[in-house]
């Protein structure tokens, strides 16, 4: 979890997520509010909460236009802002509560459960999840036997993105191992560039260069493990991941202007760094969300002068898939049920899936979406990787986390590991305070 989904996921943009409240009719039907006379769902009325706003919200009007031109159903998207807790809270005490909210986080989708305001999604919506999507989706979207969350909209945080004329000045290739991304590191750095632009000023991006190293060296069974905080923090398996974190950390030819200066970078300076009309550094690890910024505030070529390579297996262990992304899911107190999981049917299909991709700025974990439906040959690599890890892919751990521990700045995770940037001598006495943060935050230490 983090203050701003924007902040997790790139966003940087200023933006106003207020009182939006767009009919899908209105702004793609020329005026008309209304579906198309004659179809199973005429006439009746859909509201949508979501965070996203600017492109992303126009993007999945799209979608939405899609569905009301197959189902006659008119659909209004409103924000939900980005503490969707309190806007769904707030609305189902004002009885006015939207039929369908796209959650963010994983343990929103859990909370929301457990205090009794989701529907189960219907069987149909099942056998299409279980059809198009690989099992570990449908997991992370139930909650005890029950399955409450449709992930729609994914992200694959496991791509380093890399300027292509520092690696050839330096006479590298895209490294296959985490050991050999370290050893071209070295070579880029000799060749007079700083190999690795890090956003340390935003702890999150900490946790995910840790998740990262973890799954691939401990596997997915301890992810999972210590996501549910079934696993101490102090577990061996903990202290040698940060010991390799550590080795990077304590490098200072590797990091543009050593800790000190990561420690006072943020997210979106991390990415001017590399891609910015200055380049100070060769890479920059985070989401595929990089590659929208590269290109959309500093004109980079997918592609071409902004590329990326799959996060890389470390220690002999395979390649990290780690992922995050936005689940559907159906509010109890919403008026109208029917078109709600009309609704849900419909955002399972491939062909939801197909308008957005088209559209630009979205990767599906729908493994029945034909890939040639993305518009470039990057955002198809991204999301074909993400859909060939099949069940191996992981959630970030972070999100799954209480706030307290995996989202608040200043504490837990992101303040230790920030703690541990500026000084990675004793990844063992940094696990215990993981350990002991955790412990609080879940509540069974």
């Amino acid at each position: 979890m983090r203050p701003t989904r924007r902040q997790k996921t790139g966003r940087i943009a200023a933006v106003t997520a207020g009182a939006l409240a767009l009919s899908i009719g209105a702004t793609a039907c020329g005026g008309d509010t209304s579906g198309p006379a004659g179809k199973e769902l005429s006439g009746q009325n859909l509201t949508v909460a979501a965070v996203w706003t600017g492109v992303e919200a126009e993007n999945f009007k799209k979608v939405l236009k899609a569905f009301t031109d197959e189902t006659g159903a008119d659909v209004k998207l409103v924000a939900s802002g980005d503490n969707v807790s309190t806007f769904v809270g707030s609305k189902i005490e004002g009885k006015q509560a939207p039929e369908v909210v796209m959650v963010p986080q994983v343990g929103v989708v859990q909370q929301f459960a457990k205090k009794g305001w989701l529907v189960p999604l219907s069987e149909k919506v099942e056998m299409a999840t279980a059809r198009n999507f690989a099992n570990v989706w449908k997991d992370y979207g139930t909650v005890g036997d029950k399955f409450y969350g449709l992930y729609f909209k994914a992200a694959n945080k496991s791509t380093v993105w890399y300027r292509p004329d520092a690696f050839d000045q330096a006479g590298v290739k895209p490294p296959k191992s985490y050991e050999d991304m370290l050893k071209a590191a070295r070579t880029i750095g000799d060749s007079g560039t700083s190999p690795f632009a890090v956003a340390g000023e935003d702890g999150w991006t900490l946790t995910d260069w840790f998740e990262n190293i973890y799954l691939s060296q401990a596997g997915p069974a301890n992810y999972d493990k210590l996501a549910d905080h079934t696993m101490p923090w102090t577990d061996d398996t903990v202290v040698k991941a940060l010991t390799t974190l550590g080795e990077l950390f304590a490098d200072k030819d590797l990091l543009y202007k050593g800790s000190a200066g990561a420690l006072r970078t943020d997210f979106p300076t991390s990415v001017e760094q590399v891609f910015g009309p200055e380049p100070k550094a060769a890479m920059v690890y985070e989401g595929d969300f990089v590659g929208g910024i590269a290109k959309d505030q500093f004109d980079r070529k997918l592609g071409e002068d902004a590329k990326f390579f799959p996060f890389p297996g470390v220690g002999g262990g395979d390649a990290p898939v780690v992922s995050g992304g936005d689940a559907a899911v159906v509010l109890k107190e919403g008026k109208n049920q029917k078109a709600a999981m009309r609704l849900m049917e419909f955002l399972a299909s491939p062909e939801a899936a197909e308008v957005w991709a088209g559209a630009g700025g979205y990767i599906s974990p729908n493994k029945s979406l034909d890939l040639s439906a993305y518009g470039d040959d990057t955002t198809r690599e991204i999301a074909k990787s993400l859909v060939d890890a099949g069940d191996s892919v992981r959630f970030d751990m972070s999100d799954q986390a209480p706030a307290a521990f995996g989202g608040t700045k200043g504490a837990g995770q992101w303040k230790l590991l920030q703690d541990f940037l500026g000084d990675p001598s004793d990844p063992k006495a940094t696990a215990a305070k993981l350990e002991a943060a955790a412990a609080k935050a879940f509540g069974n230490g």
